[in-house]
């Protein structure tokens, strides 16, 4: 198993609200359990569960990173990591001028706003699905030059193997290295209803009614790494814990 290394780096907690299903302390007693390397808290343009997070890793063997995701108002959604104090707080005012940009409970991002505010020292990962073109990878490049990945998350698709090819080449077109990511949101599969119910409540319809607007299976739980191994290229798994260090 030390053979596969793996830190993971885009995991939601309950303070992301209605979308979070685990407590941040639930998260990282679990990634400890599975010998993961480092967890990286990256709540919707928040820092609120980082508290509990410290918490609940301190004196553990396993490295708390600290981040957050955003959805930009053209489509792009990102999560940055902070690397250092410095970092942390240029984070932490990205956050608050998103927030203050808009009423209260939401926040609001665009390209040009992330462009004047960008957080210096953060490390950049770009989700990019089956729909990313190469011109949103040249733009975050340019924005964090070499310290920008894109982040690919395989969840038992259908479409898993055409997403590889299409990220690897985007890849190949910007530059930009390829590395693994879970886009997490529950501490374990079993915590799939609650995630459901929140989904419900969030967008205010019945469960009956929510079709592709739920995930379509439970995968984006903090998984086995002996199951990432499967799914994603070892070159990818080794590339998160190169980040982390």
């Amino acid at each position: 198993m030390d053979s596969c290394p793996y830190a993971e780096l885009h995991c939601l907690s309950n303070f992301t609200f209605l979308r979070g299903a685990s407590h941040p302390g639930e998260l990282i007693i679990r990634a400890v359990e599975l010998g993961y390397r480092a967890l990286a808290i990256t709540d919707e343009c928040s820092l609120a569960g980082v508290v509990q997070a410290h918490r609940a890793a301190k004196d553990k063997n396993i490295k708390l990173i600290i981040g957050s995701e955003f959805h930009l108002k053209e489509g792009l959604r990102l999560v940055l990591l902070a690397t250092n104090r410095v970092s942390y707080g240029a984070l932490s005012r990205l956050i608050t001028n998103a927030r203050n940009s808009s009423e209260k409970g939401t926040y609001s991002l665009t390209r040009s706003e992330l462009e004047s505010w960008v957080p210096t020292g953060c490390i950049a990962l770009w989700p990019a699905t089956l729909e990313s073109s190469a011109e949103e990878g040249f733009w975050l490049k340019k924005l964090f030059e070499e310290q920008s990945w894109i982040a690919v998350e395989l969840h038992q698709m259908a479409d898993d193997a055409i997403k590889m090819d299409h990220l690897t080449t985007l890849s190949r077109q910007t530059g930009l290295p390829l590395v693994a990511s879970g886009d997490v949101h529950m501490h374990q599969r079993n915590r799939r209803p609650l995630q459901d119910t929140l989904t419900a409540i969030r967008l205010g319809k019945p469960l009956s009614e929510l079709g592709h607007a739920l995930f379509s299976n439970g995968e984006r739980h903090l998984r086995p790494r002996s199951i990432l191994a499967n799914l994603y290229p070892l070159a990818l798994l080794a590339e998160t814990v190169r980040i982390t260090e």
